[in-house]
């Protein structure tokens, strides 16, 4: 049994690697269009005027040059009161960018593979990584000092790179069985995995190196290491999800912003939703429980103060509406009255693919509900669309959402700010650099949107948020707030640190409930909270 410290180590990998998937193929494309050259040279370098120097798109720059700052290589300097972002270098800078050539033959991996189906293990890209993975190892094998300045930057981009090159397989096998109980517990061999079973082996070999997996006679069995990774292969899906957008940043930071843009109806290209979906119910289910007692709470009332029912806007992949179905049925009195006052259950996603799963995972569990299409932007039409066509009522819901509303559509607000935002966030839509003071409003305007609909029962929403970079830079390997930082960055989402947020709900006319309240972790470094949200008395 692994020892505390021993997870404590491991975890810190496993962060470290999710910072790797998003920095390896930031450093390059910053590297590549002469941006960390401009660092050699310059003190402080405001973000706007070097965008213009290396016609670049101001809002896509900042997010990349903040995920440096995350890791250490740039200090941030941001002054919200006039909309100016500024970055200088700190002292590991120049070893990072004498270093940074250890990334290219992972970010070349990880562009090569979008070739090929995501979801099938092709010999060629594998026999690439195969190549990557043993040059990897031959550096890791190389290093000076271990103390020393260089070699501790040095080791920053090798665990970075190794994230990047191991990432998306983790994921690949998790989505695809490999993870499944009956591999986890018993001795197997490559061709119960896998057809191609020479490939399928010597990827195996490749995660034996890294203590996951014992080898007897050709036989392969998991070892404590190994089920530590395979139990929390979904807390990598996320990240990898985001790979398609990562792969182009030549092209969103320096090019066309909207490169990656569709039609509407048109399949997304800036991110694989199903491994999104995959991801999200994985990591997002350990914090279910923690809402256990608000629902316990609320369905044990007298009938006539409970909701009809549960609206879960952003169902993903239904998961949290199977969990709050089960709590209801099992733990409150209103599971036993379901007979004569059913549950009104709603599942609604903007994402046709989320919907499709969300279905699917209901009928499966057989749980009843309805699923439609919804935009979190826009509740009036959601209620328009549900009295239409259920006869039900917005405001007579529980109104529930899992890490949705930062990823609402961007509205420009129409109020004069509150107060100068002192968020440290990068933001961005379609590549311009939004203003952060701009940014607090728009979220404050969107939950004064959502009032009228959750004045009877409250909004019950777990979110998430960024950290201050100087504070990311300080505990490295101690949480995953780059990897969340650059992922929604680059794809035009808002997350915004947790004293803001709170501070927002409550000039938008909410309050929060402090015995509900949860934050993880439940430090300065918490990147997620659990909120409800009441509306407050004139």
């Amino acid at each position: 049994m692994l020892s505390k410290e021993e997870k404590r180590d491991l975890r810190s990998r496993l962060f470290r690697h999710l910072d790797g998937i998003v920095t390896a193929p930031t450093v390059v494309a910053l590297r590549d269009h002469g941006v960390l050259d401009a660092f050699e040279s310059a003190n402080t370098i405001d973000v706007d005027s070097l965008a213009a120097e290396k016609n670049a798109n101001a809002g896509y720059l900042n997010v990349g040059l903040r995920v440096l700052a995350s890791q250490g290589w740039l200090t941030q300097t941001i002054d919200n009161s006039n909309n100016r972002v500024s970055y200088s270098a700190t002292e590991s800078f120049s070893l990072m960018r004498q270093a940074s050539h250890l990334y290219d033959e992972a970010v070349s991996v990880a562009k090569y593979s979008a070739n090929y189906h995501p979801r099938n293990f092709e010999r060629e890209p594998f026999y690439r990584m195969e190549r990557a993975v043993t040059l990897l190892n031959q550096e890791f094998g190389d290093g000076d000092d271990a103390d020393s300045a260089e070699s501790m930057v040095r080791h920053q981009i090798l665990r970075h790179a190794e994230g990047l090159l191991l990432g998306p397989t983790i994921v690949h096998l998790g989505m695809t069985g490999m993870f499944h109980k009956y591999f986890m517990d018993a001795s197997f061999r490559p061709d119960e995995f896998h057809e191609d079973a020479e490939s399928f082996g010597k990827l195996l070999r490749i995660f034996a190196d890294r203590g996951w997996f014992v080898e007897t006679n050709g036989t392969f069995q998991f070892t404590e290491v190994g089920l530590f990774y395979a139990r929390r292969a979904s807390a990598y899906g996320v990240t990898v999800s985001y790979l398609p957008s990562l792969r182009h940043l030549d092209h969103l930071i320096f090019g066309d912003p909207d490169y990656l843009r569709v039609a509407e109806g048109e399949k997304e290209r800036h991110v694989d939703r199903e491994m999104n979906v995959w991801g999200s119910g994985g990591a997002h289910a350990a914090y279910f429980k923690a809402i256990d007692d608000i629902i316990i709470e609320l369905f044990n009332r007298p009938i006539s103060e409970q909701p009809r029912g549960i609206l879960d806007m952003g169902c993903g992949n239904g998961a949290f509406l199977i969990h709050l179905f089960d709590v209801i049925e099992t733990q409150t009195r209103r599971g036993e009255m379901l007979e004569d006052y059913p549950l009104f259950l709603v599942g609604v996603d903007f994402n046709e693919a989320a919907l499709r799963v969300t279905r699917s995972n209901l009928t499966q569990a057989e749980v009843w509900a309805k699923v439609i299409w919804g935009d979190i932007g826009n509740p009036d039409q959601l209620a328009e669309d549900l009295h239409r066509d259920y006869g039900i009522a917005l405001r007579d819901l529980l109104n529930v959402r899992t890490f949705l509303d930062h990823n609402r559509m961007w509205v420009e607000p129409h109020s004069e700010p509150a107060r100068t935002s002192p968020s440290t966030g990068a933001y961005a839509s379609r590549g311009a650099r939004l203003s952060n003071t701009d940014v607090e409003t728009s979220l404050s305007e969107h939950l004064e949107r959502w009032k009228p609909f959750v004045d009877r029962f409250g909004l019950l929403m777990i979110e998430l948020h960024t950290v201050p970079p100087a504070l990311t830079a300080a505990n490295l390997g101690r949480t995953p707030a780059t990897a969340y930082d650059a992922t929604h960055g680059y794809s035009d989402q808002y997350i915004m640190e947790v004293d803001v947020f709170r501070h927002v709900a409550g000039q938008s006319g909410f309050k929060i409930h402090e015995t509900f309240a949860r934050r993880y972790p439940d430090s300065d470094l918490a990147t997620v909270t659990l909120n409800l949200l009441t509306v407050q008395d004139n």
